[in-house]
């Protein structure tokens, strides 16, 4: 095989023949193993991102790679008109850990959000979809009209008319939700802006005003879901159970795969030709997601992304610069406090230098928070190595 072009190369590439909808780091990853990800100059990255929480079974992954090879050469194709068991299967799998009644296969979380909207609609017969202020749904036009968040939606307006954005309060949630309405759409922690848990009493409300409104109730799970938390979806620990999860990046753990799951009592609305598409949970995607379940579903696996996340925020909040650390499980935030703020400009320059100057990958949601999801099969040593890195990082000048 040809030796793998340079970062140098590959820029020159991107920038005659890629749209530049894409703020990419100086890095070129030429393979991944668990943990880490290797680039093509020799750099060795401890990788606390796993590709914004899809690779939660790490990079190469024994299971996923042998499920992969084996149905690459037995069908990757054949279309959602026929029987197909793996697809099949794998449906019942997802209904079965959660909501019980039918699956619904995209290929990416905000599809999969597409999805819900159009489900709740066509239960209500049209109706507003409520979401919450600094939430997340994806960047496709009824996914991000469901995204209150002006620096992504004013560059496309007019947006899907129809949404309502509201404060995450109680008070708000009820006051928004009536007869009118067709669902309330919301993350029970809401990545995108910074791992920000929502309140339990909003949660609460929410059931509550769709009960009473005859409207569905719809938790994104696309980033909290499949055992990031500590358990396989992140409502089961909030004491309210929706009508809909939607789930994505971390199923297939890199193939494109998203869900729609429903409960029981929504499984015949959607009917022949009311949505569709033409790859969503084809037979390889759907082995390779059979393969990260077993994985997930194994006794002690979430016992153990627990108690990996406390020892990784009981690190976190003893590294000087770090004000706090917030989330769940393996979905962390670390807020810096203005002395580190001060002497790196904002997360987003130190995260650029944690991975350039450290080897070592986090992202930055907000100017002053470090967000980490690292894969849900990292060790102790891993963690504390990230951790010193980070720490590291924070104290240079």
């Amino acid at each position: 095989m040809p030796d793998p072009l340079s970062l140098e190369a590959l820029e020159q590439i991107e920038a005659q023949h890629l749209l530049r909808n894409y703020a990419r780091l100086p890095v070129a990853v030429a393979s991944g193993a668990d943990v880490w990800l290797h680039t093509v100059d020799g750099r060795r990255i401890l990788d606390l991102l796993c590709g914004l929480g899809v690779t939660s079974l790490g990079h190469g992954h024994p299971n996923v790679t042998m499920a992969i090879t084996e149905q690459a050469g037995t069908l990757l194709h054949a279309s959602n008109l026929v029987h197909l068991e793996g697809p099949v299967r794998l449906a019942q799998r997802l209904a079965e850990s959660s909501l019980g009644g039918g699956v619904l296969f995209q290929n990416s979380g905000a599809e999969a959000n597409e999805a819900a909207i159009k489900l709740a609609r066509r239960h209500k017969r049209g109706g507003e979809i409520v979401s919450l202020f600094r939430g997340f749904h994806g960047r496709t036009m009824g996914a991000l009209s469901a995204t209150p968040q002006e620096s992504k939606q004013e560059p496309f307006a007019p947006l899907v008319p129809g949404f309502r954005a509201v404060p995450p309060t109680p008070e708000a949630v009820h006051a928004a939700v009536g007869d009118g309405t067709a669902a309330v759409l919301l993350e029970t922690i809401q990545g995108e802006s910074g791992v920000l848990p929502i309140d339990p009493d909003t949660l609460r409300a929410a059931r509550e005003a769709c009960d009473a409104h005859g409207a569905l109730l719809i938790v994104d799970e696309v980033q909290s879901g499949m055992g990031r938390t500590g358990d396989m979806w992140s409502y089961e620990a909030t004491g309210v159970v929706p009508d809909v999860i939607t789930v994505a990046k971390a199923l297939a753990n890199g193939l494109p795969v998203g869900a729609l799951v429903t409960g029981p009592h929504l499984l015949d609305v959607l009917q022949p030709g009311d949505h569709g598409s033409t790859f969503a949970g084809n037979p390889l995607v759907a082995a390779a997601a059979h393969a990260v379940l077993d994985v997930m579903q194994a006794p002690g696996f979430l016992e153990r992304v627990r108690v990996a996340g406390d020892r990784f925020r009981a690190a976190l909040e003893a590294v000087p610069g770090i004000a706090s650390v917030r989330g769940r499980g393996l979905m962390l935030a670390a807020e810096l406090d203005a002395d580190a703020v001060g002497r790196h400009g904002s997360a987003g320059d130190l995260a650029l230098r944690l991975v350039t100057e450290h080897d070592v990958w986090v992202n930055a949601p907000a100017p002053t928070t470090l967000r980490l999801l690292p894969p849900l099969t990292i060790g102790d040593a891993e963690i504390d190595e990230g951790v010193a890195r980070i720490a590291a990082g924070i104290a240079a000048r």
